[in-house]
C-alpha cells in the first residue's frame, strides 16, 4: 500500500494485462480538446507534446480531469512527439528523448495526486509516421515507405519511452496495415504490453484494408494485450468491436472520436456530437476491455463511460 495526494492508502497496482482479466477499464478521452479547454493552445506541429517542455504543469492538469472523471488509464502526450519533429523545431535529440520520457512521467503525477484511492495506469502513446509529417496523412496511411523503414522510425522513440517505465504502449490511430506490421516488430523485447489500435472508415482501414486482415496482424503477437479501434466515428466503432474480438481472441480496446469530422483543409472539427455513452454497453457485450474517448471527447463524457462501466462491473 501507498499514500495518494490525501495521506490514505492506495491498494498496489497489478499488471494491465492482469487487470484486464478483472474485468473491463475506462481509458480517458482527446488530451488536445481538454487542453484547449483549459486555455492552451495545441494548433502547432507538435501539437499537444509542444507542452511537455512549454506547459507541463498543463499537461498534468489535463490527465488528472480525466482520472477524476473516472479514467483508469491516461494516454501520454506523447502522440506526435518524435525525434523528427522536434529536431524541426530546434529541439536536439537529447531534450527530444528528455521530452518523451517527461510524458510518461507527467502522467504519473497526475496518477499520484488525484483523489479516488484505487489503482491507476499509464499508456505511452505512439501515433503513426503520419502524425509526424501533421499534414492528414495519418488519415490515409499509404506513406511509401517500406515495413523495415517504418519499424526504423518507430523503434527509437518506443525504447525512450519504455525506459520511462509505462504500464503499456497505446499503438494507436495506425492507419494501415503495413505500419500495424512495423510497430508489431518494433516493440519486440521492449518488456512493455501494447495494445493496437486502427483508425478506420467503415469496415477497413483508413487505407483502405479489410479490417478483418489488419486484425489479424496482431493476433499471434505475444506483446499484444489488446487490439481495436480509435479516432473513427461512434457508428464504426460498433461493428468493429465484436470482429476484433472473433479474427484476435484477444480483449478490445475501443475509444472512438465524439463523431464530429476534422476538416484538414480548414484545421478545423465539423459536424455534430454523436458520441453516446450508451454505446458502452454493446461494446463490453462484443467483448471489449478498455473503453474510452479520442477526439473530442473530455471529461464529462468519460464521466458517463465510466458510469456505464461500473455499473456493469457491479
Amino acid at each position: 500500500m501507498h499514500p495518494d495526494a490525501t495521506g490514505s492508502a492506495r491498494p498496489p497496482r497489478p499488471s494491465l494485462a492482469t487487470a484486464l482479466t478483472r474485468g473491463p477499464l475506462v481509458l480517458d478521452g482527446g488530451l488536445s480538446n481538454q487542453l484547449e479547454a483549459e486555455g492552451e493552445r495545441v494548433d502547432g506541429y507538435l501539437w499537444s507534446a509542444r507542452l511537455l517542455a512549454e506547459r507541463p504543469e498543463a499537461v498534468v492538469a489535463a490527465h488528472r480531469a480525466y482520472y477524476e472523471a473516472g479514467a483508469d488509464i491516461a494516454t501520454t502526450a506523447s502522440y506526435q512527439a518524435t525525434f523528427e519533429g522536434f529536431a524541426r523545431h530546434g529541439t536536439d535529440r537529447a531534450r527530444a528523448a528528455e521530452l518523451l520520457r517527461a510524458s510518461v512521467t507527467l502522467a504519473r503525477e497526475a496518477a499520484r495526486t488525484a483523489p479516488g484511492g484505487r489503482p491507476r495506469w499509464v499508456a505511452a502513446s505512439v501515433g503513426p509516421y503520419g502524425a509526424m509529417l501533421a499534414d492528414g496523412s495519418e488519415y490515409r496511411g499509404r506513406y511509401g515507405l517500406t515495413v523495415a523503414e517504418l519499424e526504423r522510425f518507430h523503434r527509437p522513440r518506443l525504447e525512450v519511452l519504455a525506459s520511462a517505465g509505462p504500464d503499456a504502449f497505446a499503438l494507436e490511430t495506425v492507419p494501415d496495415v503495413d505500419e500495424a506490421r512495423a510497430l508489431l516488430r518494433a516493440v519486440r523485447g521492449l518488456g512493455v504490453p501494447a495494445w493496437l489500435s486502427f483508425s478506420i472508415s467503415g469496415n477497413r482501414t483508413r487505407a483502405g484494408q479489410p479490417l478483418a486482415e489488419a486484425f489479424a496482424v496482431a493476433a499471434g503477437a505475444a506483446e499484444v494485450c489488446a487490439v481495436g479501434v480509435n479516432c473513427c466515428t461512434p457508428a464504426d466503432a460498433d461493428a468493429a468491436v465484436a470482429l476484433a474480438a472473433r479474427i484476435t481472441g484477444k480483449p478490445v480496446v475501443v475509444y472512438p472520436n465524439s463523431g464530429e469530422r476534422w476538416d484538414d483543409a480548414r484545421r478545423a472539427w465539423v459536424g455534430p456530437d454523436r458520441f453516446e455513452a450508451a454505446a458502452v454497453d454493446g461494446w463490453l457485450a462484443s467483448g471489449a476491455r478498455l473503453v474510452g474517448g479520442c477526439c473530442r471527447v473530455g471529461p464529462r463524457a468519460l464521466a458517463q463511460v465510466a458510469e456505464r462501466v461500473a455499473a456493469r462491473s457491479r
